[in-house]
Formats: structure tokens, sequence, C-alpha cells
């Protein structure tokens, strides 16, 4: 890697501000602002009465308590890493249990639908409703979750709301500057890891462009695998089906910034992986069925 970057500055530089201008123009602005207010809230406890008002619709379906449910609404509505950052800073503050904690992380680190819908979708085909795309993206992992709640978990987590935090919250104003101070922890974090993943990609380039033409159509995945973000642009419109199928497992980038997040506490990283490459699995099948049916020889 060293050797790659002193041979070759410049391409080494354009993979590094890659990372550097996704950070800037897409993390910062989108997740920042997020990290900050679920940091305060959950600090303030009050992110049990936030997530009262999706308790109607949500309980019936996973029987968890209020904490849990908070964590499953940030997580699908702000997307990664705020799932495992939510998981994990609430089961610090032991508001929710380990078995709770993991069982946030195995299904509720997605892809946010913001970024979703205003990058990845500019890369798959036009001719496809946008609902089917949606539908395997985040219908899988919602489903997913029904079926750990159920069937893995069962009476690992209860139902009722039996709160374990027993310290006093702080005032409003030490809220602020602690989320505001772990928000910049974290998102700084991830600019670190999104700038290194990216300029791994110089590897597989140079490997690959000396390599027959019937062997860089590996080169796709490998970028993929190593930083979603940057690799989706470097594969561009010619390979759907494999941007879809990697996205659960969000690439090498996602898991090192997951680990960021969780890694002062003791919740598996090695759960975490074995659910994200089911999930992938699934949304391979999903894709495979949906997609060519619907649009023969496309994908």
């Amino acid at each position: 890697m060293t050797a790659a970057i002193l041979c070759y500055p410049e391409t080494a530089l354009s993979y590094a501000f890659m990372g550097l201008d996704a950070w800037f123009r897409k993390m910062i602005p989108t997740l920042f602002p997020f990290m900050v207010l679920s940091g305060m809230m959950i600090l303030l406890q009050i992110s049990d009465r936030f997530a009262s008002f999706f308790r109607p619709l949500l309980y019936p379906l996973f029987r968890v308590g209020n904490h849990c449910l908070y964590g499953i609404v940030i997580g699908f509505l702000c997307g990664f890493p705020m799932g495992s950052k939510i998981a994990g800073d609430m089961y610090r503050l032991g508001q929710i249990s380990k078995s709770e904690a993991e069982f946030l992380l195995a299904f509720c680190n997605n892809i946010g639908p913001v970024f979703f819908t205003g990058f990845v979708l500019a890369f798959l085909p036009v001719d496809i409703p946008v609902w089917v795309y949606l539908t395997g993206m985040y219908g899988i992992p919602l489903c997913y979750g029904l079926f750990l709640r159920y069937i893995v978990y069962g009476r690992q987590i209860t139902s009722r709301e039996t709160p374990r935090h027993t310290k006093k919250p702080p005032t409003f104003a030490a809220a602020l500057d602690t989320a505001v101070s772990s928000g910049i922890r974290s998102i700084t974090k991830l600019g670190g890891y999104m700038v290194f993943f990216n300029l791994l990609n110089i590897l597989p380039r140079l490997c690959f462009d000396h390599l027959p033409a019937s062997w860089r159509t590996m080169q796709a995945p490998v970028c993929l695998l190593l930083e979603i973000t940057g690799g989706i642009t470097m594969t561009g419109t010619g390979h759907p089906l494999l941007i879809l199928t990697l996205l659960p497992f969000g690439g090498l980038s996602c898991i090192a910034q997951t680990y960021a997040m969780v890694g002062d506490t003791d919740l598996s990283m090695t759960s975490y992986l074995l659910h994200k490459i089911m999930q992938s699995m699934l949304t391979m099948i999903y894709f495979n069925l949906m997609l060519m049916y619907r649009s023969p020889g496309r994908f």
C-alpha cells in the first residue's frame, strides 16, 4: 500500500479525496444533526417518550419496550451507522440489556433511506418501480428483525417497559455539550474510515488494470466490498444487482465504522457480521426473483 501511494501519488490523492468529499458532502450534513439530537434524547432519558408515538404501530409487531422501539425507529429512518450508535449508547447507559442491544444491532443498522433514494437510485434501472427497491432494502431487514425477535431471542427480550437507568439526567446544556462532543468524535471517525478504505481502492485498480479484460469484471465487487459509497461511484450503472446485494453488508468500511460505534462494549461483532451476510443473501434472492422477472436481461 505504501509503495502504491509513493509510485502513484496522483491516483492515491484522487481516491482519498473521493472518500473525503463523500464524507464532507453527504455524511456530515445528513448524520451529524441526528447524532446530536439522538444523543440528547438518550442522555435526557426522553427517547422512550419519543418512541411512544410509534408504539401503536410497532409494538404489536415486535412487542418490545419503548427504548428498543426507539432504536428501531431511528435505525430505519436515519440509517447507518446511527443504528449501531443508538444501540451502543443505550446499552452503555443501561437503558437496554445486552440481548436487546445485539437484537437492534442485527437488523437496524442499514443504509439510510435518504442515502438510498438520493444517491443509490441514480445507479439503478429507472424502469423498475421504486417500491420494488424499497421493499427489498427495508422490508427484508424488517422481516428479519421479526424472525430474530420471536425465533432467536424469544424469552431473552421482555415486552415490559422496565426502566434500567437510575442516574439523574443531566441539564439541557450539559446534554447538548456531551451530545455535540460525542457527535464530533463519531463523525470524525467515520470520515477517517471513509478516506482510508477509499484509498485502498488503488490496489484493485493497479492489479486489475494489468489483467485480461475478462478478469476486470472482478474489480467492481472488490471496490464495493472495500467502501460502498466510492465503490458504487466507480462501478457505475453496469452492475445494479451487485450493488443491491452488497448494500445490506455495507462493505469493510461500514464494518469498521460499526466497530467504532460499539467497540468499547461487549457486543458481538461476529454475530453482527453473520447477520449482515444473511441479509445480503436474502436480498440477492429477492432481487434475482423480482427484478429479473420484471426486467429480463437487465441484471
